[in-house]
């Protein structure tokens, strides 16, 4: 076996040995945090009926742990180098079954807020963890890339189910359940992992950079927070001018002080390898155009096309099957095609499959026509993504393979996030305009403000008055009309823009990034000898003494 020459020798031969088993609990640790947000979605209706929870709640159920999540990545990648890999995804996994069963437990819609923010804590110890350990124990370059795109395959196979399982645990038991259901699965994950994973660590860790954890936490958290609270309150907004200032401010501070401290935690040299820069913006951009426009689909399904949780759900498993076989063969495809052709190609088909459901989804689409476009974009997801990430993987030294994973997984959710609220806003923008036609109908100035008012703020709004026993059923049936036209209208036009995103990220892969993984860039001799004297206790005396 030809071991790759970056792997530090940290792993014990029962360790190498028992490497394909230690990827079976760090994929059952995966498949839980990529379940989470997809199984939670479906039971937001009840949890707003049983706790009470408006819209505004709603959302912060949501985003509170994709705030604490993302802010917290960077610093937990760099802590879980230093600490141990293993023991930093076991802290994960218990903090994260505490945070389930605290959610589990809420009574009221703040509590559940508090421990969708300390799930994010378990989760930011969890992610960067499982693709770190799988950095340092898989030894040979061809069963990293494996090992990666089993990865990468796995969180798909987690966010395409998760519907499937959140509706059908709401349709048969409370809304808790889909919390109480990440115990067991914490449980097997702990139990294998302690077992079976092996320890692995930067032997040569230097201190703590508390300024640039500090920065890099209020920085992200500042970005993430503006980008939600646009989403939902417009660019314009004076709390979200106000977050994108700090965070330009913080994370330009981050960005000095990790060029100019010797124990920097973010390394900045990492970015002047294109193997690494290159695909984290491509993934980025991937993620603006999958999570902008699909987040949309289960809406589109439910409330448009009238399915159950359930319904809605099983047919986004299809797209979840396509993406996990496709992303185990795109290590084997990326061997014979290169890295940047396997990345780029598969950037073009997931254009092509948005673009496809652009111009061919209508209110009364069949589903055969939306799987095929679901088809082709799950295929070019699974081909590029795994690439990708191996690319950011192979580019820096296994003892920072923690950051690493982590400025992958930052990068994800940024770029995630952005494209929910960004392409959030083009449907919204779109369903405003055309829904204006409801004021043309006959008797339209009998319709209560306040019904106007909810017709507006959603489709399900919309379906909620026209339900009401109250409404005309000739009026009920117009307004739910113009209303998901609005939406589909609203929806394919972002999915265009989605798939012009996937484009441009195509091109870019094939400007900017290599052909094969460029082998990390090392430290300057005059970095090095600092680093080094830094570790020993020793202060380096000037020139000539």
């Amino acid at each position: 076996m030809h071991a790759d020459p970056n792997i530090e020798v940290t792993i014990s031969e029962r360790g190498h040995k028992n490497r394909w088993l230690s990827m079976l609990f760090i994929s059952v640790s995966l498949l839980v945090i990529s379940l989470d947000n997809t199984v939670l979605n479906v039971a937001l209706p009840s949890i707003s009926t049983d706790l009470g929870a408006g819209q505004s709640d709603l959302q912060w159920i949501v985003d509170a742990y994709i705030l604490v999540f993302a802010a917290l990545l960077l610093t937990m990648g760099a802590f879980g180098d230093r600490i141990g890999r293993k023991r930093a995804l076991q802290t994960g996994l218990v903090l994260f079954g505490i945070g389930s069963l605290a959610a589990a437990m809420s009574d009221t819609t703040g509590m559940l807020i508090a421990a969708r923010g300390f799930l994010g804590v378990g989760a930011a110890f969890i992610m960067p963890a499982t693709l770190s350990i799988i950095t340092a124990t898989f030894r040979d370059k061809k069963e990293r890339s494996q090992a990666i795109a089993l990865w990468a395959a796995t969180f798909g196979l987690g966010i395409g189910i998760g519907p499937v399982v959140g509706g059908w645990l709401i349709e048969r038991f409370d809304w808790n359940t889909v919390f109480f259901v990440n115990l067991p699965v914490m449980a097997v994950a702990l139990i294998g992992g302690y077992i079976f994973i092996e320890e692995s660590r930067d032997e040569n860790a230097p201190r703590i950079d508390i300024p640039g954890v500090l920065l890099s936490i209020t920085g992200l958290f500042a970005l993430v927070y503006g980008i939600i609270e646009a989403g939902l309150h417009g660019w314009t907004d004076q709390n979200v001018l106000l977050a994108f200032g700090a965070a330009v401010v913080l994370l330009g501070a981050f960005a000095f002080w990790e060029a100019s401290y010797k124990h920097a935690m973010l390394p900045i040299r990492f970015f002047r390898n294109m193997s690494f820069t290159g695909a984290n913006t491509a993934l980025a951009l991937t993620m603006f155009g999958m999570f902008g426009a699909m987040f949309t689909l289960p809406q589109f399904f439910q409330s448009v096309q009238g399915l159950s949780p359930l319904e809605s759900g099983l047919r986004i498993v299809p797209m979840a099957i396509v993406l996990v076989i496709v992303a185990g063969a795109s290590a084997k495809i990326a061997e014979r095609l290169k890295l940047k052709l396997t990345v780029a190609l598969g950037f073009i088909l997931a254009a092509g499959g948005m673009f496809f459901m652009s111009q061919t989804i209508q209110v009364d689409t069949e589903y055969s026509t939306i799987l095929i476009g679901l088809a082709i974009m799950a295929g070019g997801l699974g081909l590029a993504m795994p690439p990708a990430t191996d690319s950011i993987m192979g580019s820096v030294p296994v003892s920072k393979a923690g950051i690493g994973s982590a400025m992958n997984d930052t990068t994800r959710e940024l770029g995630g996030a952005l494209g929910v609220a960004i392409l959030g806003t083009v449907l919204n923008d779109n369903y405003l305009s055309e829904i204006g036609a409801i004021s043309a109908l006959p008797q339209a100035e009998l319709i209560p403000p306040e019904a106007m008012g909810a017709i507006e703020s959603s489709i399900q709004g919309a379906l909620a008055v026209t339900s009401n026993p109250l409404m005309p059923a000739e009026m009920g049936t117009a307004i739910q009309d113009i209303a998901s036209t609005a939406f589909t209208n609203g929806m394919t036009e972002a999915m265009l823009i989605a798939s012009i995103v996937l484009l441009l990220a195509s091109v870019f892969v094939f400007v900017a990034l290599p052909a094969v993984i460029q082998p990390p860039i090392e430290e300057d001799e005059t970095e090095k000898a600092k680093n080094t004297s830094a570790i020993d206790g020793v202060v380096p005396s000037p020139a000539g003494d």
